[in-house]
């Protein structure tokens, strides 16, 4: 049973954004000999089936559970966007990770970022979310030849534990904070 103060069945929202390119404060490998063996490359030919694997692989562990009601439609309409990028990073030929982003006008947001189970813990996740900013605020679109204005990203605490702190210490700012049962 849950009481009025019992927070334990809450979930926090929180989101972030920046708002200059230079605020970005980069991460580097915890281990500089494995960036060799690190490919992240943006797809150019989206695979929607594809998406909906990578939501699933990096998604289960964080109760990622939006989207995988979604029809075959829904995904390609998203993932076939020209407002819409997926980028995979593969380490030594297996995916690492991977990140979305969705662009709306001039701001973008990363809309899923995270790391395959087997890579969390190994320092990895600020490099690859060092790369999603990167690929945010270079961002050129047929839809939007104008510049970025604005990254942002929205986590909660039934992600990683590190979630948060890697996004603050990336450089993004906390602008607003949801709390709902």
């Amino acid at each position: 049973m849950t009481t009025s103060g019992d927070t334990s069945t809450q979930v926090t929202t929180y989101y972030l954004e920046m708002t200059r390119p230079d605020a970005h404060q980069s991460a580097q490998l915890k281990d500089p000999s494995r960036e060799h063996d690190i490919d992240v490359r943006c797809i150019e030919m989206p695979q929607f089936q594809f998406n909906r694997f990578l939501y699933q692989l990096v998604g289960e562990a964080w109760q990622w559970t939006d989207k995988l009601a979604w029809s075959d439609q829904q995904w390609r309409e998203l993932v076939e966007s020209p407002d819409h990028q997926t980028w995979v990073a593969y380490f030594k030929g297996a995916v690492l990770g991977y990140f979305e982003l969705n662009r709306a006008g001039n701001d973008v947001e990363i809309l899923y970022f995270g790391l395959a189970p087997q890579f969390i813990g190994q320092g990895m996740g600020g490099y690859l979310l060092s790369k999603a900013i990167d690929a945010a605020w270079h961002w050129t679109s047929s839809t939007s030849l104008s510049e970025v204005d604005r990254v942002w990203v929205h986590t909660c605490s039934l992600d990683h534990p590190s979630a948060l702190v890697n996004y603050e210490a990336r450089g993004f700012n906390v602008y607003k904070t949801e709390i709902e049962p």
